[in-house]
């Protein structure tokens, strides 16, 4: 295996993550490489071209179904006119596809009534706009209501049409405030997304959950992709970086359990930030575009996050169109769309791997060493493959630690024991010698006797004379 110096690593130039028809924006590989504007741009020309389509196609049809009804018009009319049920009054059928009450009025979830109630309060600073802002949106929950059968595009379609409708009215309202528009924009998608949450998000209609099973297999396949073979400048083993890799895994992850695109799209950008984080402090310098995105490949592996796929499509299709052509959002969610797509098609050219070495290890009759100690053994302990990367090597010293620590403890309480015994012992040494000493020399006490001071006695001879009275005449 070659050492790392001669490596290519993983490169991409950063206008491959542009829009393909150069309009400036950050593309999607979900939309063939195209921004938001530019695929709806293309999505409705050709939706255009397929009604025109559609439309001429019924128009042939119409005219040969024409003559058919014609002829099996006089037909059925005798029919129904001797078949006795025509006799008997027909019942009104309701027609089908209509819910009593729509999903609106269902009782929602503690999220979307508490996402309710902020976003009235929201409301409430903007006075009259507010409430026409609340009444369009709860029109157009009203109205998603009855599009649950359509696909995901279409879905999508009308979610963006609200999208752009409410942000041309805002921004005549505001009078060209961007800032003012896009903090109500957030609200609205917070506020429409976690309502429509359960019915757009991984639709039955779509391979969305096929690709989720598949993109996790794959991963798992690749569990021993190390470090080494990404090129990515990121030692683990030093505690502040470890501690940014763990919390980048962590919010990835956490990115499945979030509502609203806006939320998913954060924590990708906080997952993108520790990468980052890491980099600097293992390199001691500011942190590149081709050092990031083989480290996100890395992380990926690594977390191998719930529901990639299916995330990835839904913040696609229901995010505000604007956060995804520009900013760092933007940026950070065209990067994890890169690594996916780099990860399905990764293969030995790309780890710097011979094909038969690549073919051992993805059926896992061989897996790298990890690079240190002769073999594969830091400082003579267990041996840690280069699979496990250094994170088992981590584990690894730190259960030579405890070993350690297991044994030092186990010999103080045998100390700490041991001084417990030798105290109980010299305490009844003392007892019995104190008793062996009362019993040889006891103690002989005697009644002392007190004397008067004018008792008969030698002492008393010494005493001055007592005193005489006096008497005074005055």
């Amino acid at each position: 295996m070659s050492q790392r110096t001669e490596r290519r690593g993983i490169h991409v130039d950063q206008s491959d993550l542009l829009c393909k028809k150069g309009c400036g924006y950050y593309g999607n590989a979900a939309w063939q490489g195209l921004c938001s504007k530019c695929w709806r741009e293309e999505y409705q020309r050709v939706r255009q071209k397929q009604i025109q389509d559609d439309w001429a196609l019924c128009a042939r049809l119409n005219f040969e179904e024409k003559k058919t009804n014609e002829k099996t018009r006089k037909v059925t009319t005798v029919k129904k006119f001797f078949s006795p049920s025509s006799r008997t009054a027909t019942k009104k059928e309701p027609p089908e596809g209509k819910s009593a009450s729509p999903s609106i009025s269902r009782r929602a979830s503690f999220d979307s009534d508490q996402v309710s109630k902020d976003f009235v309060e929201f409301l409430k600073n903007l006075h009259k706009p507010g409430r026409e802002i609340h009444k369009q949106c709860r029109a157009f929950l009203v109205s998603m209501s009855s599009k649950k059968d359509l696909g995901a595009d279409e879905l999508s379609e009308c979610v963006q049409d609200f999208y752009q409708s409410l942000a041309d009215r805002l921004m005549s309202h505001f009078k060209g405030s961007s800032e003012s528009v896009d903090q109500v924009m957030d609200q609205v998608e917070k506020y429409i997304m976690t309502r429509l949450y359960k019915s757009v998000f991984c639709p039955e209609t779509t391979d969305d959950e096929k690709k989720d099973l598949a993109t996790q297999d794959r991963i798992r396949a690749l569990h021993w992709v190390t470090v080494q073979m990404l090129c990515v400048s990121v030692e683990e083993e030093t505690a502040e970086v470890s501690e940014n890799v763990v919390r980048a895994i962590t919010d990835i992850i956490e990115m499945d359990s979030k509502r609203v695109p806006r939320d998913k799209l954060a924590c990708i950008t906080r997952c993108s930030k520790h990468i980052f984080s890491a980099i600097r402090i293992t390199k001691n310098e500011p942190a590149s575009a081709d050092d990031f995105l083989p480290a996100l490949i890395y992380i990926v592996l690594k977390a191998n996050p719930p529901r990639l796929q299916s995330n990835i499509q839904y913040i696609t299709r229901f995010c505000n169109p604007s956060r995804l052509m520009t900013g760092e959002d933007g940026y950070y969610f065209t990067n994890l769309c890169c690594a996916v797509a780099f990860i399905e098609k990764l293969d030995a050219q790309s780890l710097n791997l011979s094909q038969d070495e690549f073919e051992r290890h993805m059926s896992g009759h061989a897996s790298p060493r990890r690079s240190g100690s002769e073999d594969g053994r830091p400082d003579g302990g267990p041996r840690v493959s280069g699979a496990a990367g250094p994170v088992l090597a981590r584990l690894s010293h730190n259960l030579q630690m405890l070993s350690g620590l297991s044994a030092r403890q186990e010999a103080v309480t045998a100390a700490a024991l041991g001084l417990r015994a030798d105290l109980l012992t010299w305490t009844d040494g003392v007892r019995r010698d104190v008793r062996h000493i009362l019993d040889r020399y006891p103690l002989d006490t005697k009644a002392s006797k007190a004397s008067a001071i004018d008792a008969n006695s030698v002492d008393g001879e010494n005493l001055p004379a007592p005193i005489k009275p006096r008497m005074f005449v005055g």
